[in-house]
C-alpha cells in the first residue's frame, strides 16, 4: 500500500478525496494508524481477536464519519475517539478478561489439573509483529519500543479497572493526552479525568508489585538474555529438572490458560515440569509477544514422530532469573503467533 505523502497539502488532498469517497485514499490516509490503534484497543480488551473486530467497527465507523471529520482536531485523535468508544461498548457487553490467579488459588498439587474453561474469558497475548506504541497522539504512528505498556503483567492489571478508568489511563500514561484532551476524548469534564486516573492508578499498583512496575521486558538482544533462553531451552528440551530450577526464581508461577490450574513457587513450578510436563519431549522455537521473550513448545506424542503444536510460552524475567511462565495452550493463539502444525 502507498504511503501516505508527508507534504501537508498532498495529506489534506488525500482527505479530500477519501472524504469524497475514494477508497483507495481511504486506505492510505488510515494505513499509519491501523497498528496503534489495534494495540490502543486490545490494551483496552485484553484479547488481539477482541481488538481485531474493535478495529474492524472503528474503521467502518470512520468511513461512515469521514464526511464530516472537519479538522479541528488531528485525525489520530478523531480516530482513538471512534476506537475508545467502540472498546468501551465492548467492555460493558463482554466479561473481563482474566488470568488464572484471577480465576482460582494455586494448585499444591500436580494429580488432576481441571477442565478447559472456554469462552471469552482470558487474557491473550499479542504477537511482537502486530503491536505499536504511540508516545504522542501528534504522531499516533510512531514505534517507540514501550515495552512495558504491552507486557502481559500491564494488560492484566488494566482488566481489573472499569471501562472508563482504563481507557483514561491509557490515554493519559500511554498516549500523552492531556486532562482536558482526554475529557473531550470521553465527553465528561476535567475532574471527572482526574478522579478517574487517580482510582486506576492506585487499583494498577494494587495488582501489580512494585517490583513489576519498576521492571520493563527486556529487548532482544539485551545482556545476557540470550544465554539465559538458551539454557531455558536446553533445560526443556533435555527434560532437566536441575537445570530448569537453577533458572526459576524463588516465587515463580507457571499458567497456562484455558486450564485454570496453575502453579505458585519454584518447588511447586518443578513438580509439574518433572511429573507432567517431561513426561513428553519438546522442541522449542523462539518468539516474541507482548514485548517479552518465548517459545513455540511443541510436543511429541507416543507413536509419532512428528511434534505437535503445544502451546505458546512467554517468560517474565526478574534480575535474571525467570519469574513467570505463561503458557496458551488455545490452538487460536497458537495459530495467531504463526506456529505450523507440526514440526519433523
Amino acid at each position: 500500500m502507498p504511503h501516505l505523502p508527508d507534504d501537508p497539502s498532498a495529506r489534506a488532498d488525500c482527505l479530500a478525496r477519501a472524504q469524497a469517497g475514494d477508497t483507495a485514499a481511504f486506505d492510505r490516509l488510515l494505513a499509519p494508524h491501523r497498528r496503534t490503534l489495534h494495540t490502543h484497543c486490545y490494551r483496552l480488551l485484553g484479547s488481539p481477536f477482541d481488538a481485531d473486530d474493535a478495529l474492524q467497527e472503528t474503521l467502518l465507523a470512520a468511513w461512515r464519519g469521514l464526511a464530516g471529520f472537519e479538522a479541528r482536531s488531528a485525525l489520530g485523535t478523531w480516530l482513538y475517539r471512534i476506537a475508545t468508544h467502540v472498546c468501551l461498548r465492548m467492555i460493558a457487553q463482554r466479561p473481563r478478561r482474566i488470568t488464572s490467579p484471577g480465576h482460582a488459588a494455586a494448585l499444591q498439587s500436580t494429580a488432576e489439573l481441571g477442565e478447559l474453561v472456554a469462552g471469552p474469558v482470558w487474557l491473550e497475548p499479542l504477537p511482537d509483529g502486530e503491536w505499536a506504541s504511540a508516545t504522542s497522539h501528534e504522531d499516533p504512528a510512531s514505534t517507540l519500543q514501550r515495552r512495558e505498556h504491552v507486557a502481559l503483567a500491564f494488560v492484566a492489571a488494566l482488566q481489573h479497572l472499569p471501562g472508563t478508568q482504563r481507557a483514561v489511563l491509557l490515554l493519559r500514561e500511554v498516549l500523552e493526552y492531556s486532562a482536558a484532551e482526554t475529557a473531550e476524548l470521553l465527553g465528561t469534564s476535567v475532574a471527572s479525568v482526574n478522579s478517574a486516573l487517580q482510582r486506576a492508578q492506585a487499583t494498577v499498583k494494587l495488582r501489580m508489585p512494585a517490583a513489576q512496575l519498576q521492571l520493563q521486558p527486556p529487548p532482544p538482544g539485551a545482556p545476557g538474555l540470550d544465554a539465559l533462553l538458551a539454557r531455558f531451552v536446553a533445560a526443556w528440551e533435555r527434560r532437566d529438572i536441575a537445570a530448569m530450577a537453577s533458572l526459576l526464581a524463588e516465587d515463580a508461577r507457571f499458567t497456562m490458560p484455558p486450564l485454570p490450574s496453575w502453579f505458585s513457587g519454584r518447588p511447586m513450578v518443578l513438580a509439574f515440569f518433572a511429573e507432567r510436563v517431561f513426561q513428553t519431549p519438546w522442541r522449542l522455537q523462539p518468539l516474541h509477544g507482548n514485548g517479552q521473550p518465548g517459545f513455540a513448545c511443541y510436543m511429541q506424542q507416543a507413536g509419532d514422530d512428528r511434534f505437535r503444536p503445544g502451546g505458546v510460552v512467554l517468560l517474565r524475567l526478574e534480575g535474571g532469573l525467570i519469574g513467570s511462565i505463561d503458557s496458551f495452550i488455545d490452538p487460536l493463539v497458537c495459530r495467531r503467533f504463526g506456529m505450523p502444525d507440526e514440526l519433523a
